[in-house]
């Protein structure tokens, strides 16, 4: 049932009546209150650090990478949606996901600190048979452990994971992981103190005829502290010149510009009263110099000595300017 948000009968009289006393001065004495207290701007509260709207396009990128790690074994390219960051308790998150669960615990090495990456045992199932010829399909049952085979499709998705979320930060800033070790119990994952808290990177997978699964990755607020301002922000660092394919299409445009070439072969000197009185026919003698000089847009570049080469005029470059 969803609730009225209509205003009642005292709430518009009171709304009424405060309008009509606006120009009241209203003095409120908060120093017996025990709701209320002093906050000094600049306070570092981790909690408040904005709408992460850096860290949702990270995610985003993340999203769109971690499908081809999937598509070798799935043989299909699964549908991943990220959603929007959450900040809990490490243990209210514990709370919220089963008791057995993959845990792929790395290093941050720029910002020091750990990264939490969690898979439900139920796709690691999937991607199991489905990396040894078998069909997607959703896996029943509770399970204590996983399997030789399981751990090794487990080792593959999490370098391959890692990798993309490196590729992901790169824009944002480059980063590191170094893989510390792997569990299966979230109290033996010790990544940080319960009372801590976490921010939440949610990404749901769609396989076909299997449903559904939910893909973490956990970061402590703690760690992210450094890059606080970088994850408020909406413009993020142009460290994406590193693309190998733009790099050859900027280099091939710039090879493709044309350029003018000429070559002055002299500069004969006359005057004024020669020049008016030039005709048809007239020869006007100049001396050559010893070296052309070759320009490029009206610039020298090289200075050559004229020649010939297959019955065409010709300069051979000798010198750069």
């Amino acid at each position: 049932m969803m609730a009225s948000k209509k205003l009642t009968s005292d709430e518009v009289n009171a709304l009424m009546e405060g309008l009509q006393d606006s120009s009241k001065t209203v003095n409120i004495d908060v120093s017996s209150s025990d709701d209320v207290r002093p906050f000094a701007f600049g306070e570092d509260d981790l909690s408040l650090m904005g709408d992460y709207y850096a860290l949702r396009q990270v995610n985003e990128r993340f999203a769109r990478q971690a499908r081809t790690v999937f598509l070798p074994m799935l043989r299909i390219q699964p549908r991943i949606t990220s959603f929007a960051p959450e900040v809990k308790t490490f243990d209210e998150y514990c709370a919220s996901i089963d008791a057995f669960m993959n845990l792929n615990i790395s290093r941050l090495e720029e910002l020091r600190g750990p990264v939490l990456l969690t898979m439900p045992p139920k796709f690691i199932s999937i991607l199991t048979a489905a990396f040894y010829g078998g069909t997607i399909t959703s896996a029943g049952g509770t399970r204590a452990e996983f399997t030789s085979t399981e751990e090794r499709v487990i080792e593959l998705v999490s370098e391959g994971l890692n990798d993309a979320l490196m590729n992901s930060w790169r824009d944002l800033m480059p980063i590191s992981l170094i893989e510390q070790g792997r569990e299966v119990n979230t109290q033996f994952a010790s990544v940080v103190d319960g009372n801590e808290l976490v921010i939440i990177c949610s990404f749901v997978i769609q396989l076909p005829g299997a449903g559904s699964d939910t893909l973490d990755i956990v970061y402590p607020l703690q760690t992210l502290k450094p890059i606080a301002t970088q994850l408020r922000s909406r413009v993020q660092s142009d460290s994406s010149q590193d693309n190998l394919s733009w790099r050859e299409m900027m280099e091939k445009a710039v090879l493709n510009i044309p350029l003018n070439l000429s070559a002055l072969l002299g500069q004969p000197v006359m005057s004024v009263g020669n020049m008016t009185r030039l005709k048809i026919g007239d020869v006007v003698p100049m001396m050559i110099n010893e070296g052309v000089t070759i320009k490029v847009e009206d610039k020298p570049f090289f200075t050559g000595e004229m020649g010939e080469v297959a019955g065409k005029s010709a300069i051979n470059l000798q010198k750069r300017l």
